[in-house]
């Protein structure tokens, strides 16, 4: 339909259903083929240059029965019947299934779309083309995103979240400092540090809020002390966080580690040695003399 053309195919193992291409298949071995089989070629371009040289010929042959050659044949009959082609070219589309995901994205050529958070859990049927990804659910389009080829990268649309994550992903980065900061110190620099570690600060929200509810549980003493931990050690995240609170790690000293000074000796180089300008020089290595044995 796209072409405006139709097929008819032929039948599987049955060459009187093909017979004129069989036949253009036997006079390409015969006059390209069998002319070429002692030539050795050491690019396609030179090979495709004899190619076309020898099929130019063939259809410059003329006929033996009828008048005029392959190439007249095509000039009167096939040319007047050739229509232009489309503007547009035919896309296939693809199809494909699978499940959203428990945060409301399926993925699709390691890459995720999301889909309305309604549709967790559920199976939907994904229709692909070069430039767009179409997801359906129960014939109905519930989804369209524009084609990413980033692996392992989210397209979301924000109307597909829930209203609580959309009020989240509203808030500024500062909201979650200033909250941090009624903790202390310690837990708005962690709060920093988390929302610094990611893409986009939206997605450490979660982890920060987790943080927050920890201090229902816990003093508002410990979640400081267990947050300056967790920013001395660079272990900046909430599982991290609960970890050091149920083991009670918060309440322990921080382990320092104690720099010892350079030891000196007349073996050790240094860092000197290595220098640009060292290394043009030529140090004098000392000689080392075996005697020989007295008798």
């Amino acid at each position: 339909m796209h072409y405006g053309v139709g097929v008819l195919p032929a039948r599987p193992y049955k060459p009187q259903d093909k017979a004129k291409a069989e036949n253009g298949v036997l006079l390409a071995e015969r006059w390209v083929m069998a002319a070429l089989r002692h030539r050795r070629f050491f690019s396609l371009v030179e090979l495709n240059e004899a190619i076309r040289e020898l099929l130019e010929k063939l259809n410059q042959r003329p006929f033996r029965k009828r008048e005029g050659s392959r190439a007249t044949q095509f000039a009167e009959v096939d040319r007047p019947a050739l229509q232009p082609l489309p503007a547009e070219r035919f896309q296939l589309h693809p199809w494909a299934e699978a499940r959203v995901n428990i945060d409301y994205p399926i993925q699709f050529d390691r890459h995720f779309y999301s889909v309305p958070y309604t549709l967790t859990g559920q199976l939907v049927e994904i229709r692909s083309t070069a430039t767009t990804i179409e997801i359906f659910h129960r014939g109905q389009r519930v989804a369209s995103h524009l084609r990413s080829h980033q692996p392992y990268q989210a397209t979301t649309v924000n109307a597909h979240r829930p209203k609580s994550h959309q009020q989240h992903l509203a808030w500024p980065p500062s909201r979650l400092l200033h909250w941090g900061e009624t903790v202390g110190p310690a837990t708005a620099q962690l709060f920093a540090e988390i929302l610094k570690s990611k893409p986009h600060p939206e997605m450490g929200y979660r982890s920060c809020l987790g943080i927050l509810r920890l201090g229902q549980r816990y003093a508002t003493e410990r979640l400081e002390a267990a947050s300056k931990r967790a920013v001395t050690t660079g272990a900046c995240s909430y599982h991290s966080v609960k970890s050091i609170l149920k083991r009670s790690l918060d309440r322990q000293a921080l382990e320092t580690s104690s720099s010892s000074p350079p030891v000196a000796h007349e073996n050790l180089r240094g860092a000197a040695y290595f220098d640009a300008s060292s290394r043009s020089l030529k140090p004098e290595l000392p000689f080392f003399s075996a005697k020989e044995p007295e008798g």
